[in-house]
């Protein structure tokens, strides 16, 4: 189909760019790597008055490792992170999560801040921030704050930006070197959005875990954290038994709705499966 029409700006500061989506009433998006808003105009399930183009903003296309964490300007690509080889050390999870999204073109596009703010339930970016604690920087008209990733999500494709807010970055909190992870995704094909995918990390103490966070897309209306499942595995060694429990805690703590692509038990499955299969790569 061909997109509805609109007007276009592409500012080349970030305060131009909050004025410009400030002015058109809510209207107004921003346009990052295009590569979830241009289907969603062509499918005629957006239509804006303006089109906010962000290229130019070059502020926003960095990468920062420090001793805190790691921050992601919103700009920064798929292949950006693939292609820092700092990033495997500094945060593998992120890395792993990376490499199952979408295809090469899509990545070659795509951006970090793009994803969040559409915010797809099966999105694995939205999950990574989820499952870390991440904190969420944005900007509009009233200035600037920073959003806890958990409140960030309200629903599919539902934030808590406002019209004229944008996404500066996205900080990623210091990882340890010890620490262990697992990501786990399946897919219909290489590149589909996922029916489940389990990202999950601890570290150890004295051979057992602590401070495990497990996170789960793909099975609600927006990303989640596993408490059930994290309690199951922090302060026990990561072993056959206790896995077998984290896939059953994980399956019972979701409840997913029947779509197209699957039914709500063989999801319930699947998660737990995801779950087992990726405590067992970080055990390993």
């Amino acid at each position: 189909m061909k997109l509805p029409p609109f007007e276009y700006a592409c500012p080349t500061t970030i305060n131009e760019a909050v004025a410009l989506l400030a002015s058109h009433d809510g209207e107004a998006k921003p346009l990052a790597g295009g590569q979830s808003l241009v289907p969603m105009l062509a499918f005629r399930v957006a239509s804006p008055s303006l089109l906010v183009d962000l290229r130019k903003l070059v502020e926003l296309r960095q990468i920062t490792i420090a001793d805190d964490g790691v921050t992601l300007g919103a700009m920064v690509r798929w292949r950006d992170i693939l292609d820092d080889a700092r990033l495997r050390k500094a945060h593998p999870l992120l890395v792993a999560a990376v490499e199952h999204v979408a295809h090469y073109q899509i990545r070659n596009r795509g951006t970090v801040g793009g994803s969040i703010a559409h915010a797809d339930p099966a999105a694995e970016m939205p999950g990574i921030v989820v499952t870390c604690e991440a904190k969420i920087a944005v900007i509009g008209k009233a200035g600037a704050r920073v959003i806890d990733a958990a409140n960030f999500f309200q629903g599919p494709l539902m934030t808590a930006l406002k019209p004229d807010e944008i996404i500066t970055e996205i900080r990623l909190p210091a990882w340890p070197a010890k620490r262990r992870f697992g990501f786990q995704e399946f897919a219909r094909r290489r590149g589909d959005f996922a029916l489940a995918a389990a990202m999950l990390f601890y570290d150890e103490d004295g051979g057992k875990a602590r401070n495990t966070h497990v996170g789960a897309i793909g099975v609600a209306d927006r990303p989640l954290r596993l408490p059930a499942v994290e309690q199951i595995l922090n302060g026990n060694k990561i072993d056959e038994a206790v896995i077998a429990k984290a896939e059953a805690a994980a399956s019972a703590s979701v409840d997913p709705h029947d779509d197209i692509h699957a039914g709500a038990a063989y999801r319930k499955a699947l998660i737990g499966v995801m779950v087992e299969r990726a405590l067992k790569s970080a055990a390993a």
